[in-house]
């Protein structure tokens, strides 16, 4: 053994801080480079922001931690793409500050859920999932259909997520709290819902 691995071993701050290093370098060299290719900065063709209203819908389906059960990443295997369709791809959630991805599937993957069925189903789901799938042991959600949105901080979110990179424009942003304004929480989660995937799914 080497006097200098010796000192190494010795010296647990030495060592800690040299460990700090060599991760730190392999952190860099293969975090870096992702932030140069296309495939995973830039979004996909025909990807548009949220509305107004599918952002407050997202903004809810947070709160309510459906993310707790559901993930919204397909990886790409064939035992999944056949279930839930098109892997997901880095360039369709550009706009989502957080994005979704994980593993926790107590639930389905949401990734492609958009279209996938109505949205009356939707909304008698989230009410009472049972209602539509006998064997769901999802939690209902009818308290979502008699909260109102007042649009109060709609403008806000959008302009925040617009410093993060959204290209939402001044009138959009102008306009978003009309737009929710009157709706239920339930409309909201739906629209959100409803726009997730839909893109990747058009070009199949």
């Amino acid at each position: 053994m080497s006097a200098g691995h010796a000192v190494v071993e010795k010296n647990v701050g030495l060592m800690a801080i040299l460990i700090l290093v060599v991760v730190s370098f392999g952190g860099l060299a293969e975090i870096v480079p992702l932030y140069f290719l296309k495939d995973t900065t830039e979004p996909v063709e025909g990807l548009k922001p949220y509305s107004a209203l599918q952002l407050e819908g997202r903004d809810i389906y947070l709160r309510e931690g459906c993310y707790n059960c559901h993930s919204q990443m397909i990886r790409p295997f064939r035992a999944e793409t056949e279930r839930y369709g098109h892997y997901s791809v880095a360039g369709e959630f550009v706009y989502d500050h957080p994005f979704q991805w994980g593993s926790k599937r107590t639930g389905p993957d949401l990734a492609r859920v958009g279209g996938r069925y109505s949205d009356d189903w939707q909304r008698v789901h989230l009410k009472n999932p049972r209602d539509v799938v006998p064997e769901s042991n999802m939690p209902g959600f009818p308290w979502l259909a008699e909260n109102t949105l007042d649009g109060a901080d709609t403008a806000a979110k959008m302009k925040a997520m617009q410093t993060l990179g959204v290209p939402y424009t001044d009138e959009e942003i102008a306009k978003g709290a009309d737009e929710v304004k009157g709706k239920t929480e339930l409309d909201a989660l739906v629209a959100y819902l409803q726009n997730l995937g839909t893109v990747i799914k058009t070009k199949r």
